[in-house]
């Protein structure tokens, strides 16, 4: 794809015929969308473009408290969102730890310690008890970023999320990367709560049937497009139909043939059909258990 693509917009796919959720997106991070700074008419064009192809209802997934507060405003302002908030893996070192090199939307942070990473958990405690808050995420572990230190602090942030899913009774999105084991072993351990996803699903077919048998959710994301993803294809295949969702997370992982581009809710479609292929499933059925699993997952 020439250079010059990469800030076109992938065109509108074929509507689907029966209507799904975008099960993980970022609508606040989309290139139109600035954090804090868009009016709410661009929300609405997001929707309205998604729903124009059969994307009628989207999670607005939280990364940190900023973006948390913006997921439950819009969910509260938005019939067809609805929200989920966290501290994502990579945040909790950031408020533990710092961030001199300002990685984070933030900018540079000093270190807060224990005590700033509790503050920061009261307040995803306060927005979870909300009505429009679906979801407790994105939470979990991610060992591609972070070292030793950040691993304390990521491992003590996912506990206390899985315990504030737990109280409130509300879907536990989980942020997996490099750290399937772990994961699985603090599942376990603390017990998980009643409905839990694995967004972006990342793990082999080996591991779908441990999610399975656990009744984990498994949410596939454009990359399961990918040339090189035949193991995610692989542990899709196994996936009981009842425990897939689809999702964009928006806006990255744009699907194949766009990667490279700005993703966003509309292009659930495109991922969804390359998944029913590797499903041996109708677009129509799979599209029929996306919806009713992702309803289930997030209780609306």
């Amino acid at each position: 794809m020439a250079p010059q693509d990469k800030n076109t917009p992938p065109p509108l796919p074929e509507p689907l015929r029966v209507a799904v959720a975008d099960s993980h997106t970022h609508l606040d991070m989309l290139p139109q969308l600035p954090l804090g700074g868009a009016p709410m008419g661009t929300v609405e064009e997001a929707l309205a473009k998604a729903a124009s192809v059969g994307v009628t209802t989207v999670v607005q997934v939280g990364c940190d408290l900023a973006g948390s507060r913006w997921a439950a405003d819009t969910a509260a302002a938005h019939d067809a969102v609805h929200a989920t908030v966290a501290l994502h893996p990579n945040e909790a070192p950031r408020i533990v730890l710092g961030d001199p090199d300002g990685w984070s939307r933030q900018g540079a942070r000093e270190p807060g310690g224990d005590a700033a990473l509790d503050a920061a958990l009261d307040e995803i405690d306060a927005l979870a008890a909300l009505p429009h808050v679906r979801g407790v995420g994105e939470t979990g572990l991610d060992y591609f970023r972070t070292g030793p230190d950040g691993m304390a602090a990521q491992e003590r942030s996912f506990r206390a999320h899985i315990e504030i899913a737990k109280r409130h009774d509300k879907a536990l999105v989980i942020h997996d990367r490099e750290a399937h084991d772990d994961v699985l072993r603090i599942l376990r351990e603390e017990g998980a709560p009643e409905r839990t996803v694995f967004h972006c699903y990342s793990g082999d077919a080996a591991m779908a049937e441990i999610c399975a048998e656990a009744g984990y959710f498994m949410s596939f994301a454009g990359n399961v497009t990918f040339k090189n993803a035949q193991p995610l294809r692989d542990a899709l295949a196994v996936a009981p139909a009842e425990l897939v969702l689809v999702e964009t997370d928006a806006p990255f992982l744009t699907p194949a043939p766009y990667r490279g581009r700005a993703n966003a809710p509309y292009l659930v479609p495109v991922t969804l059909r390359a998944m029913a292929e590797v499903k041996g499933l109708t677009e129509d059925a799979l599209a029929t258990a996306v919806a009713a699993n992702t309803a289930r997952a997030f209780g609306y």
